[in-house]
Order: structure tokens, then C-alpha cells, then sequence
């Protein structure tokens, strides 16, 4: 049974958007004068607007239960969800470009004020790191080779990244063979994980004794 994705449903009620907002923007349907095309796109900034300023009384004053719900989906739907709430980070980011707060400071804020609120006072004080940095060349053979003497702690998140696009890219990934290779290995090296975490504590154990 594959998955079911909800955005895509039409009967889907309304939420920012109207089931009429979405067949605009998704094109389904295109006989808009363009006056009318205006008017649509007005309304749903002003919608957008407002539901802004709804999330300030949602933060305070919707009860736990109920955003517990609402960010506990069912499981065929999960992916979709997961998909909207990242979608959502990303229209953030792209809408506030160039607003008068950057929207790292916005973000560290609201991530302080959430464990606030999860911990009941004031002084709860996190750090909050957001930072964009472009992933640009990285010296391939020099990848290859720590990857090949397995100093995979010397690779970076750049190279990890650049390199991961890089391979996926190529005329010999086939994504279903590496699925099925990973799926094979992955047991070997949980073992391997697990066996390394016992040997751990049975060290601390005689370190204590």
C-alpha cells in the first residue's frame, strides 16, 4: 500500500490556503481575468499575513494536547507532513531575506522561548547556532583516499555532502543496488556498533570496581 499523501488531496479542508487557493496556485485552474488573478493573489497575502500573527496565540495558548496532535500524523502520511513543516522552515527563510530582524536571530529566539516554556521559567537559556554556508569545491582525490584508509573522522560535513551529490550524480549509482547493498552491510555494522558499546561499559565497570 503506498503512501498517502494529503496534500494532494482535493477534499482536504481549508487551512491558509482555500481548496480554491491551491487549484490557483497550482494552475489546475487557469480561467482567471487578471483582475481576478490580482485579486486571488491579495487575498491570499492577506491570509499569510494573518496567520503570522495567529501563530503568536497559537505559541501561548494553544493547549499541549492539541499540538501534540496536530504534529503526530499517521504514519502513511508522516513523510508528508515532514516534507510541509521543512517546506515551512524553507519559505520562512526565503520570506525574510532582507527583513529589518534576520531570520537567525528570529530563530534563536523562538528555539529560547520554546525551552522556556518546555521547562517552566525564564531561566532556561539555550544557544542557538544557524549559519549558510555554501558547499563549494572540495579536492575529490583527497576524499577518496581518507575514505579509502578509513579516516572517516578527518572528512568534513562539506566533503560528506559534496561528495554524497557527486556519487548519487553519476551514470554508475543506482540507487536501488545501494539500497540493497546498505541494507546488507547496515546489520554487520550495528553489530559491530553494539559490540563496541558493550565492550564500553564492561570497561567502565572494571574502572569502577
Amino acid at each position: 500500500m503506498g503512501e498517502h499523501d494529503p496534500t494532494e488531496d482535493e477534499s482536504r479542508p481549508r487551512g491558509i490556503l482555500t481548496p480554491s487557493d491551491r487549484e490557483f496556485l497550482l494552475g489546475h485552474k487557469t480561467d482567471y481575468t487578471d483582475h481576478s488573478k490580482k485579486q486571488k493573489r491579495n487575498r491570499i497575502r492577506r491570509r499569510l499575513r494573518n496567520a503570522i500573527l495567529d501563530f503568536s496565540i497559537l505559541f501561548e495558548h494553544l493547549e499541549e494536547r492539541d499540538r501534540e496532535t496536530v504534529f503526530d500524523p499517521d504514519d502513511e502520511a508522516r513523510e508528508a507532513y515532514t516534507r510541509g513543516i521543512t517546506n515551512m522552515l524553507g519559505f520562512l527563510h526565503l520570506g525574510t531575506i532582507g527583513y529589518y530582524v534576520p531570520f537567525k536571530h528570529m530563530l534563536a529566539e523562538g528555539v529560547n522561548k520554546a525551552e522556556q516554556q518546555l521547562a517552566d521559567s525564564d531561566y532556561r537559556m539555550v544557544n542557538v547556532e544557524f549559519n549558510v554556508d555554501p558547499v563549494g569545491r572540495i579536492d575529490v582525490d583527497d576524499v577518496v583516499d581518507k575514505i579509502e584508509n578509513d579516516e572517516f573522522e578527518q572528512l568534513t560535513d562539506e566533503e560528506l555532502r559534496a561528495f554524497v551529490r557527486l556519487l548519487t550524480e553519476s551514470d554508475d549509482f543506482s540507487p536501488d543496488a545501494a539500497r540493497e547493498n546498505l541494507h546488507a552491510q547496515m546489520e554487520d555494522y550495528v553489530g559491530k556498533v553494539e559490540s563496541a558499546a558493550q565492550r564500553r561499559e564492561q570497561k567502565v565497570e572494571e574502572l569502577s570496581e
